[in-house]
C-alpha cells in the first residue's frame, strides 16, 4: 500500500529518526521505557505486534527480551531505518486501520500510536483481531489532559508564570503538533472515547497508570507532574 503523506510523517521522518536516535526521546527514556520493559519481560510473551513500531526501537527491545516482534507501520522511510537497525526483523507497511493479521499474538503494543490514528474505532477492531484468546494489548498513549491543551502546551501568563490551558476538552479533533523539525498530525479524544472502545471489545482492564518520571533534567520532570504526558494501559482479552 502507499503510504499517506497527509499526516506529516513522510516529510517528518529524517528529524524522527534523528529525535529518536537509538535510545529514544525524553519522554521514552525518562518516563516510559522502564515501566513498559517492565510489563512485557519474564511474562512468557512469545511473539508480539508493534502496530505504529516507526524506527523499531521497541520491537528491538522486545526481541531483546526474548519475544519475537512483528513491526507494521505507515511510514516507508521509517521502516527502512528498522530494517538497517536489525535486518534480520520482521517490519511491515501498513495502517492498523486496514491491517489483516490472524489471531495469532499474544501481546498487541501501542506505544504512543493510537493518537496517529485518525479512524480508532476500526484501528482497535483490528489491533484486538490480531490477538489470541488471552492475550495482551500493551497501551503507553498522551494523556487526553495533555492532547487537551495543544498545541499551545506551556505559555507564560501576563505575570510570567508557565500554565498549561485545557480547553474543549470533550471535542474529538486532529492537531498538528510541531517540534525538532518534526509536524505531524495527532488526536485528541477524551478519555472515555479510548476506554469505551476497548471495553466494547470485550477486552478486561488489568492495569492503568500514569508512570512518572525517572531520572533527566528534574526542571523538566517538573513539567511532567504538573501536567502528565503519558498513561498506560494494560488489556486482556478473553480467553
Amino acid at each position: 500500500m502507499n503510504e499517506d503523506i497527509s499526516d506529516g510523517w513522510a516529510a517528518s521522518a529524517a528529524a524522527w529518526i534523528i529525535e529518536q536516535g537509538e535510545d529514544g526521546d525524553y519522554g521514552r527514556r525518562f518516563v516510559l521505557d522502564a515501566p513498559m520493559r517492565a510489563r512485557i519481560e519474564g511474562r512468557g510473551f512469545r511473539n508480539a505486534l508493534d502496530v505504529g513500531c516507526g524506527e523499531g526501537r521497541f520491537c528491538r527491545i522486545m526481541q531483546r527480551a526474548g519475544i519475537r516482534a512483528t513491526g507494521i507501520d505507515p511510514t516507508e522511510a521509517l521502516l527502512a531505518r528498522a530494517r538497517e537497525l536489525d535486518p534480520d526483523g520482521d517490519y511491515r507497511l501498513g495502517r492498523a486501520e486496514t491491517m489483516d493479521i490472524d489471531a495469532s499474538f499474544d501481546l498487541v503494543v501501542s506505544y504512543l500510536s493510537l493518537i496517529d490514528m485518525p479512524d480508532l474505532d476500526v484501528a482497535i477492531t483490528r489491533m484486538v483481531a490480531a490477538l489470541r484468546p488471552g492475550g495482551t494489548l500493551l497501551i503507553a498513549n498522551l494523556t487526553s489532559f495533555n492532547t487537551a491543551g495543544q498545541p499551545d502546551g506551556w505559555t507564560r501568563d501576563g505575570e510570567g508564570d508557565m500554565r498549561f490551558a485545557i480547553d474543549h476538552y470533550m471535542d474529538e479533533r486532529p492537531i498538528w503538533v510541531s517540534w525538532s523539525g518534526i509536524r505531524i498530525q495527532n488526536w485528541h479524544r477524551p478519555l472515555s472515547t479510548y476506554m469505551t472502545l476497548l471495553l466494547d471489545q470485550g477486552l478486561q482492564l488489568r492495569l492503568f497508570v500514569e508512570p512518572e518520571p525517572a531520572g533527566g533534567d528534574p526542571s523538566r520532570n517538573a513539567f511532567h507532574r504538573r501536567v502528565p504526558y503519558f498513561h498506560m494501559m494494560e488489556w486482556q482479552k478473553p480467553a
